[in-house]
Formats: C-alpha cells, sequence, structure tokens
C-alpha cells in the first residue's frame, strides 16, 4: 500500500511527533508498504514566533494539492494542524478524498501559555473542526481521548495510537560513570515554558541535576539556576548514554499528550517522577513502577527505590511495532 503522510513536523527538528512518525514509516517500510512524506524540506519556511526550532511552510496552495496528485497514494494520512495540514486537509475535502489524522499537542494549551490574552476556546473549536472532518482521529491515551471530548472533538472516530522506546541505542544503551554527585536527577526534552522545567529545578533534593535539551528558556534559565549543568542537546547514543547512567529521570510537564522520553528512560532502566496527568498516568498509573505524586519532589523521591530490573521489564509493553501496526489498522483506503 502506497501510504502518504503530511506533517508540518519533521527533520531537522527532534521531538515525538517527529519520532512518531518516522519510526513507523521505517516499520511499515519493512513490511513492503510504500512511505512517502509532504513535509517543510519542500519548501519555504520561516520560523514559529517564539518556537524558532518549529519552521512553518510558505507557498503551500495549490502546491500541496498538486504533490497529493502527483504522489496519488492509497490512503492519507494528516499529522499536524499547520499549513501543510490545512492544505491538504482542504484538497481532500474538495476531492471526496479520505484521510486520516492524529492529534500529537495541545496547542490550545500552549497557546494559553504563550498569548493568554488569546481565549483558548477558539484553539479548541479550531482543533475540533479540524480533526472532526477525518475518518479516524489517532490520539495518544485514553486520558487524552476524555480531554479531547470536551474540547468538542467526536468521540466515536477517535482511536487510541500508542508509542514505543525501543529505537537506536535505547535498545541497549551504554552506561558510564557520569562526573557528578549523586543521586543524578535527569531531564531530557525542550527547555521552554510548556514543559514546566522550573518545577523540577526548584526541587530542594540532594545529589545533582542535569537538563539535556535546547529551547527559548534556555539562557534564562542557565542564569537563574547556575549550580545545575545545563548540557544542551545530544544525539541518541550519547542521549541513552545518560539516561542510563543517572538515577531517576524528573518529567515535570503538565502539557504532554504522551511523552516518549518517559518510555526512552525506562528502556535504559531509570525510573521516572512525574506528575500523575495525561501521558505519565496512562503509561505509569497503577504500574509496580508508579511514582506518579502531585508532589513533584514525593515522586521524585519514591523513584530512587524503584527497581531499573523492573523498569526494563516494564517497558517491553511498548514498541514501534505495535505503533505501527495500529495506524496500519486505522488508515482509510482511497481505493
Amino acid at each position: 500500500m502506497k501510504i502518504l503522510i503530511v506533517t508540518d513536523a519533521y527533520f531537522p527538528q527532534v521531538n515525538g511527533v517527529v519520532r512518531t512518525l518516522h519510526e513507523t514509516g521505517e516499520i511499515l517500510k519493512s513490511q513492503s508498504h510504500t512511505i512517502e512524506y509532504i513535509t517543510p524540506q519542500l519548501f519555504f519556511t520561516f520560523p514559529m514566533p517564539k518556537y524558532n526550532e518549529i519552521r512553518l511552510s510558505i507557498n503551500v496552495w495549490p502546491r500541496v494539492g498538486n504533490l497529493i496528485k502527483r504522489i496519488n497514494p492509497d490512503a492519507i494520512h494528516i499529522a499536524t494542524e499547520g499549513p501543510l495540514g490545512t492544505m491538504a486537509r482542504r484538497h481532500c475535502i474538495k476531492n471526496n478524498l479520505k484521510f486520516t489524522t492524529s492529534f500529537h499537542t495541545r496547542f490550545d494549551k500552549y497557546l494559553k501559555l504563550y498569548f493568554p490574552i488569546i481565549p483558548s476556546k477558539w484553539a479548541e473549536k479550531f482543533l475540533a473542526n479540524f480533526h472532526n472532518k477525518a475518518e479516524r482521529i489517532l490520539v495518544t491515551t485514553e486520558t487524552m481521548r476524555k480531554e479531547l471530548i470536551e474540547i468538542g472533538i467526536n468521540d466515536s472516530k477517535m482511536v487510541t495510537w500508542t508509542r514505543g522506546g525501543n529505537h537506536g541505542a535505547f535498545k541497549n544503551p551504554k552506561k558510564i560513570d557520569l562526573p557528578y554527585t549523586r543521586p543524578i536527577w535527569i531531564y531530557v526534552g525542550r527547555v521552554a515554558i510548556e514543559k514546566n522545567i522550573r518545577a523540577f529545578l526548584e526541587l530542594d533534593l540532594k545529589g545533582t541535576k542535569i537538563i539535556i535539551g535546547k529551547g527559548p528558556d534556555l539562557e534564562k534559565l542557565k542564569k537563574e539556576f547556575p549550580k545545575d549543568h545545563f548540557l544542551g542537546e545530544k544525539t541518541n547514543g550519547q542521549l541513552a548514554t545518560h539516561f542510563a547512567s543517572s538515577d531517576v529521570f524528573v518529567f515535570p510537564s503538565k502539557t504532554d499528550t504522551f511523552g516518549i522520553v518517559v518510555l526512552e528512560s525506562l528502556n535504559c532502566g531509570t525510573p521516572v517522577a512525574a506528575y500523575p496527568v495525561p501521558g505519565p498516568i496512562d503509561i505509569l498509573g497503577g504500574s509496580e513502577i508508579d511514582t506518579l505524586d502531585k508532589d513533584l519532589k514525593n515522586s521524585a523521591l519514591k523513584a530512587l527505590n524503584v527497581s531499573r530490573k523492573e523498569c526494563l521489564k516494564f517497558s517491553k509493553k511498548y514498541s514501534w511495532e505495535e505503533t505501527a501496526k495500529i495506524f496500519l489498522d486505522n488508515i482509510s483506503p482511497n481505493n
């Protein structure tokens, strides 16, 4: 089957959306499917305000429609609600083509953080309208599904689409002796307001805090927390090594829709501290390695006592192979 994925987020970005679409595509290719992408790499782009790592495409119409015609896919999946996703959706509706969508990011919540004067209801209405035209809407977790019902997204169309963490160096991470006082508390991800990193940095914890990633708040937080170690962005191998060599991964975000980094940490045997919110509660809630707590410090201290062996065992429940299977089972062929 020839499957087209339209996404406003793709390499060189490093985030959960890109990881999900890439890993899914690679597995489906290995199963003899043809995967085509329409991404910002095919267009002129400019940086998204306050989110410079994301490039927004211009000159998208009618080029997106022409690309879809030329590719002539058997199934179309629209992964994002940006310029490319919007134009692909418009083309599909105009030409009576079936398509599926996926919900990766709570942009309505991000909008409230970055532009508080804009009513979040506007964004919620846009998101509901965007996705409700799809044949299927792939969402990250059951908890997220319940939240999306509240903003008007059609429950009967939603399908839970899980994630994996078993990629690249995370399959067999190398452990090293990091030159820091233990316990070592690690955060990995975008250094931005929506990730709630300050909640982690302000915790009164013995040992060392290290932060891996880049983003608009990096320089500001480095100045505010000079005793902590900001290591910048790391490649997969370096990242897996730092995960495996740390004692606890602290995930302070309250806005993520899943948190693939949680699975990456578990694949390295590293316990996870987090709030009981969508993503962590769906992955860890009620399990033998559940440390979730409304008090992030309590969660972190509980995570110190979690068995690394149990984390590794638990991580095997999640795989990109299952992610690809759910995706393939729910796309809607046009012939």
